[in-house]
């Protein structure tokens, strides 16, 4: 039993980068109305650069951990929202106004350009931070077997779990909500009500981006190393599970995803890991087709 238990609290873990990636994904989705396919490069890219922000700050300034951990997030955010706020005016706010089926092409671009750019910068290597924060803390025993979480576990469960309910409240009770509703179910109305159509898009790619980041620099921290190739599959993941039932309720996208994340767990520890990926790509596939040919109508990525 407390094996299952276990996997129930890896998963928690999973469940929480999910749920912060899947939150961010949904508030750019509403705007864009596309699938966003650049989502995931941002959450490996801003990963990718707090490692070699922190092989930079530890081996050449020589800086403590505490500062050099400090120095490393602080720069991932940095370079992760700068490139959200390039890519939203350059390529974003152009094409979902003139050409918005192009957003797909486009964005599969940035994304490839946003990884080549990390495996550039790190010279095709990858560097590996040594682990931090791992001490163990016990959440259920029964005298011969620990179900235990570590103690970055717990902070990165702890932080998605702030951040997601900032966000929640952001988008249910402030001025900016209800103007990025308006945006996301007919910015042309909210334009001739007065909305600022374009600001609020931006600044909502920005926010979108500012969660993707987060959530790649807690799994980097926590990995210790993100792989070039990682924001594909983690964006993929994110755009089939707020598909299936996001409903335009970025909250919805971040329940889905943390349920996707406790399933992936839980696979992981009963059945051969290697084919992970597949099958809970090709269950999220299934399920789509399945709520498609049941509703009768087309699922919104």
């Amino acid at each position: 039993m407390l094996y299952f238990v276990q996997q129930f609290l890896n998963g928690a873990h999973s469940a929480a980068l999910y749920a912060l990636l899947a939150f961010g994904y949904a508030l750019g989705n509403g705007v864009l109305h596309r699938a966003n396919l650049a989502h995931g490069a941002l959450f490996a890219f801003a990963g990718q650069t707090a490692i070699l922000a922190s092989v930079f700050a530890w081996n050449v300034l020589w800086l403590a951990l505490p500062a050099t951990v400090a120095l490393s997030v602080s720069i991932g955010l940095l370079y992760a929202c700068a490139a959200a706020v390039i890519v939203s005016r350059l390529v974003l706010s152009p094409l979902a106004e003139r050409s918005p089926n192009a957003i797909v092409v486009a964005t599969l671009a940035v994304a490839i350009v946003l990884s080549e750019a990390g495996r550039i910068a790190a010279d095709t290597r990858d560097f590996w931070l040594p682990p931090m924060l791992a001490t163990p803390v016990v959440l259920a025993s029964d005298g011969r077997y620990d179900a235990t979480l570590t103690l970055i576990q717990l902070i990165n469960c702890a932080a998605a779990l702030v951040c997601v309910g900032a966000g929640a409240l952001l988008v249910r009770q402030h001025a900016f909500g209800r103007l990025w509703r308006a945006v996301a179910d007919d910015p042309t109305a909210a334009s001739l009500c007065g909305v600022d159509t374009r600001s609020v898009f931006q600044r909502t790619m920005l926010l979108a981006g500012a969660y993707a980041a987060a959530s790649g620099i807690m799994a980097a921290l926590y990995y210790g190393n993100l792989g070039f190739g990682a924001g594909l599959i983690y964006g993929l993941k994110i755009l089939f599970v707020s598909a299936l039932g996001s409903r335009g309720e970025p909250l919805n996208a971040a329940a889905g995803a943390a349920v996707f994340g406790f399933a992936e767990s839980l696979w992981a520890g009963y059945f051969p890991i290697e084919w992970r990926d597949a099958w809970m790509l090709g269950l999220l596939i299934v399920a789509l087709v399945l709520m498609k040919s049941t509703s009768g109508t087309k699922a919104t990525i």
